[in-house]
């Protein structure tokens, strides 16, 4: 088995491609993990969460961690790791351009809601809801990948 470092190109090319993160985010030296659907655009993950935990914590502590990851056949592996900060995209007029471009990034997947426990209500995003917009700004990005030494891989 080889483990090697993708680029950077690699990794954005992996983000961009991928819908599932996995969130981490700490308060008061206490981690906590969770699952998110993204969409990527422009150095930013986009996301939405319904109030509570995992967003008091962001506010609090707005450095976080985001895990993406692919396993393949003959235990092939892709993994990419971001570090960043978590921005609030609150319902304003000065937040109203990103909050709009974070939904409509968002919506062009099926089931873009989930893995939350509730499907947000069918109102836009332009009447307000308790639906909370956020993007995480990436700060470094990297990504390694492993493969059998045989298969021709690199």
């Amino acid at each position: 088995m080889v483990v090697q470092e993708m680029t950077r190109e690699e990794s954005i090319a992996m983000l961009s491609s991928r819908r599932l993160a996995r969130l981490a985010c700490v308060r008061d030296n206490q981690p906590y993990l969770v699952p998110c659907h993204y969409a990527f655009s422009d150095n930013h993950l986009y996301s939405f969460a319904l109030p509570g935990k995992k967003i008091d914590w962001m506010r609090q502590n707005a450095h976080v961690c985001v895990q993406v990851d692919e396993l393949g056949a003959n235990r092939q592996w892709r993994s990419v790791v971001v570090y960043g900060r978590f921005e609030e995209l609150p319902e304003t007029p000065q937040w109203h351009r990103e909050r709009m471009h974070a939904w409509s990034l968002l919506e062009q997947h099926a089931n873009w809601w989930e893995p939350g426990s509730l499907k947000p209500p069918f109102a836009s995003a332009e009447t307000g809801s308790a639906l909370i917009f956020y993007r995480i700004k990436i700060d470094s990005i990297t990504g390694r990948h492993a493969h059998d030494e045989d298969d021709g891989s690199g």
